[in-house]
């Protein structure tokens, strides 16, 4: 079995939307949580969807789920207050859902609309034989470590630098182990589940993940996504014209 986590519990500070949360925002006639779901539901392994919601909005995505027609929607439920939280909360109902431990869940934030399904079996397929897979790109800028973002005397080599993106893909006993140890040690605010893995002391696989993958965070990410789908649409419709 395989379980999508979704999580879209924030609120987009760094979007500057201050009437609805990023997620909802639409993009070619649609919201983007929605784009993001809905490769979900397409994908021939997936058989449960699961998201964590901001709680004032869950009655907002159940509406939107039932007019786009999402079937593998099982559960939404309250995020949390982090990032962290909500993935939480994600992963408990996810626990009630699975058949057994080597169940597949993949962890992956509501606003990346243009995941490939090529992506998303590969998340599937290395979480199977490693227990754990993150999908990355290799890191195409130098980086500079700065604790005030005025000095720096510390850069990385770029060549072993990355970056990393979503879906991330664990079999169900990795995960549950990860939460359950967070909660033993205190840990209640990763950034994500591979950095929780890695904190915990655990490795965790790479595998190559897809630039065009992109997660819209601020303003220029939401232009450069609408931009995407206008040439894509501009494309189609000329494709049409010729035939």
């Amino acid at each position: 079995m395989v379980i999508a986590c979704i999580f879209a519990g924030g609120v987009g500070r760094r979007m500057k939307s201050t009437d609805m949360p990023k997620q909802f925002l639409m993009v070619g006639q649609k919201p983007i949580i929605i784009r993001t779901m809905w490769h979900f539901e397409k994908h021939p392994e997936v058989d449960h969807i699961v998201v964590a919601c901001k709680e004032e909005w869950i009655d907002h995505l159940n509406g939107l789920i039932q007019e786009y027609g999402l079937k593998k929607v099982t559960a939404v439920i309250p995020g949390g207050e982090t990032g962290y939280a909500s993935i939480h909360n994600g992963i408990m109902k996810a626990a009630e859902i699975m058949e057994n431990k080597k169940d597949i869940v993949l962890i992956c934030d509501g606003v990346r609309p243009i995941l490939s399904e090529k992506l998303i079996s590969d998340s599937i397929n290395y979480a199977r034989k490693y227990e754990t897979a993150v999908p990355v790109t290799p890191s195409i800028d130098s980086l500079l470590y700065s604790e005030d973002g005025e000095e720096c005397q510390k850069s990385y080599e770029r060549s072993s630098m990355y970056v990393t993106q979503a879906p991330q893909g664990y079999t169900m006993e990795k995960i549950l182990w990860a939460h359950e140890e967070a909660e033993k040690r205190g840990i209640i605010n990763a950034v994500s589940s591979s950095e929780l893995l890695i904190e915990l002391g655990e490795k965790v696989h790479l595998f190559k993940g897809e630039r065009s993958n992109i997660k819209v965070t601020t303003p220029e990410d939401l232009e450069h996504l609408r931009a995407t789908f206008f040439y894509r649409a501009m494309r189609t419709y000329a494709n049409e014209e010729i035939q």
